[in-house]
């Protein structure tokens, strides 16, 4: 029995090659009648596409140089405060060496012109001050100046330096006049305290106004190198003056300890600063014209034989007839040489209450040891105070 054929093949379809897919082409519509045509909004062209990537290169370059620009400028401010800090960090130490500094030259000069102080008193004063002052040289050794201040840190040192040097000079030098009133002891006691007067100009000439260029010419603004003082006045250290120290320290005193010899003090002349006048005690009426800047100067001679010191000047402004409270202000007179006339200024003397009202105006001048005659030592003013 024959098998069925299971591989029986049946091709309904003949093959045919294989063909293309036509795409349907586009058929441009021909243009409606009707008119011409009427032109469109036309969009802006923009940059061909060749430039856009250079555009965007421009673009963050600018950026960059921004970001760089704001980072330098920030970095610069930055080193500006720091610079500023340090430099005013610095100045600000200085000013109390100064400051400490001066106080010394003002108790060396109270402790020349104490009424009445013995050598041996007047010794120990000075080498205290002299050890005071020692003290701020080491301060100034251990400062950290800005580097370019450093030469100018060194002159600071070295007028400190001078400044203890002529004080331990003196305390020395009138240890070891024992007595003596001599020329020769004040020329040199004169010669020690040059080494003072010395240390300003030291500290002025090669600290302070150097500091200042330094720090002008490096941009460092709003900072001010300190002064620093040491002898109020040359007068005070001359060789006259220190002969007249000598004398007064070496004992025109009887054993009593009641000074002998001419002593006394007389007042000169009054004067409303700072556009006069000068008043007058025989005048109805002296008319002053009040300020904020109102102020007296009051002059006072010397008439004795005697260097004189600490002498007060008292000055009074009271109501006429006496009522409220009186304007008093007291001033002092560190020294004042035989024959010689020194001034005191009372300033900013505030009268506002007293204006277009009678008043007195009195100046006291405190007799000095061994002062017989006194009458000339005050005198009143009749006054008058305007507004101009």
């Amino acid at each position: 029995m024959d098998t069925p054929d299971d591989d029986l093949e049946f091709d309904f379809f003949e093959d045919e090659p294989r063909t293309t897919e036509v795409q349907p082409s586009r058929v441009r519509l021909p243009r409606r009648s009707g008119g011409p045509r009427r032109p469109g909004p036309r969009r802006p062209a923009g940059p061909p596409r060749g430039l856009t990537p250079f555009l965007r290169l421009l673009a963050a370059v600018a950026i960059a140089i921004a970001v760089l620009v704001f980072f330098g400028l920030l970095i610069e401010s930055c080193a500006s405060t720091s610079k500023h800090a340090e430099y005013s960090s610095y100045m600000d130490r200085v000013a109390t060496i100064a400051h400490s500094s001066a106080a010394d030259g003002t108790s060396l000069a109270n402790a020349l012109t104490t009424p009445g102080i013995k050598i041996a008193d007047l010794t120990a004063k000075l080498d205290g001050i002299a050890a005071q002052e020692q003290q701020n040289v080491t301060a100034a050794m251990h400062l950290d100046p800005p580097g370019p201040l450093r030469p100018e840190n060194q002159n600071l040192i070295n007028a400190l330096q001078l400044r203890v040097d002529g004080t331990r000079s003196l305390a020395s030098g009138f240890a070891a006049t024992k007595g003596s009133k001599s020329a020769t002891d004040a020329s040199v006691l004169s010669q020690y305290a040059q080494r003072l007067v010395a240390s300003d100009v030291v500290w002025d000439d090669l600290f302070l106004a150097p500091s200042k260029l330094e720090m002008q010419r490096r941009g460092v603004t709003g900072v001010s190198p300190p002064e620093s003082h040491f002898v109020a006045s040359s007068d005070l250290v001359s060789e006259k003056s220190m002969s007249l120290v000598l004398q007064r320290l070496q004992g025109a005193t009887t054993s009593t300890g009641t000074p002998s010899g001419l002593h006394g003090t007389n007042l000169v002349s009054v004067k409303a600063t700072p556009n006069g006048p000068t008043l007058s005690t025989t005048t109805d009426l002296n008319q002053i014209v009040a300020s904020p800047d109102l102020g007296f100067d009051v002059t006072v001679h010397d008439g004795g034989n005697f260097q004189e010191v600490g002498i007060k000047v008292t000055l009074t402004i009271q109501r006429v007839p006496a009522s409220g409270k009186a304007i008093v202000q007291t001033q002092s007179i560190p020294v004042i040489d035989p024959n010689g006339d020194a001034v005191v200024h009372f300033t900013k003397v505030d009268v506002g209450a007293l204006i277009a009202e009678r008043a007195n105006l009195k100046v006291d001048v405190a007799p000095v040891p061994g002062e017989q005659t006194k009458s000339n030592n005050s005198a009143s003013f009749p006054v008058i105070f305007s507004l101009g």
